[in-house]
């Protein structure tokens, strides 16, 4: 599903972000990358996404070559890539509906169909109950169910997930992992950053840690080692 072969990335005027990193992660596995600040997470998220170009190096997605990805696919990308993020990004002025419908609607996405679609969506994540509520109106835990469902609207092969539970307490947390867990057992890829030791330690799943941009561990049942 994912293939990152010799990645190197270098931002001005000298920091490697990334340093000639070789990553396989196959279809259906559920991942994670973990490390201190700094040591280049975010930054295999935003070439993994296409938000920035590798300086050298290549990149596979669902054998998809991206790593001179054209401006005019880019979205394409995207829409096979769920992404979610530790702060939920929802829309404050639209409900819970609302915020999931948008990355549809914004796709060209009929209305009849994406009526259809959003109460499914809403279901697997077990909120629909909350279908007509704000952001303001509903817990940390429930906001990242609805930036869930959001990331299932177009049916990805691949979930991302950038620091899911970093927000949340313990018990949210675990919601959201067992919930990550249903998806993947679906057939999803997921791929998620963390620095929840306990998660981690906890799940007894593929481990890969980065340090000063290289991988410097990758356990198929690892543990939270730094």
């Amino acid at each position: 599903m994912i293939l990152l072969k010799n990645v190197t990335k270098v931002y001005a005027p000298s920091v490697h972000a990334v340093k000639n990193i070789t990553l396989h992660v196959g279809a259906g596995e559920f991942v994670f990358i973990v490390g201190q600040s700094g040591t280049g997470k975010t930054t295999i998220i935003k070439l993994v996404t296409a938000e920035e170009p590798v300086t050298s190096g290549s990149i596979e997605i669902g054998g998809w070559n991206i790593t001179r990805i054209k401006h005019r696919e880019v979205p394409v990308l995207r829409r096979q890539i769920g992404v979610i993020f530790q702060d939920f990004k929802l829309l404050p002025k639209k409900t819970v509906f609302e915020n999931v419908a948008f990355a549809l609607e914004v796709a060209g996405e009929p209305v009849a169909k994406i009526n259809k679609i959003v109460p499914q969506l809403l279901r697997v994540v077990d909120i629909e109950d909350k279908a007509h509520r704000f952001p303001h109106q509903i817990s940390g835990g429930e906001k990242q169910r609805v930036a869930i469902a959001r990331s299932l609207a177009h049916k990805p092969k691949l979930i991302i997930a950038d620091e899911p539970t970093g927000n949340l307490d313990s018990i949210n947390a675990r919601g959201i992992i067992e919930l990550l867990k249903k998806i993947n057992n679906l057939g999803t890829t997921i791929l998620m950053v963390t620095h929840d030791r306990e998660i981690v330690n906890s799940q007894k799943m593929r481990v890969v840690t980065l340090d000063e941009g290289t991988i410097v561990n990758d356990q198929r049942i690892g543990r939270y080692i730094l």
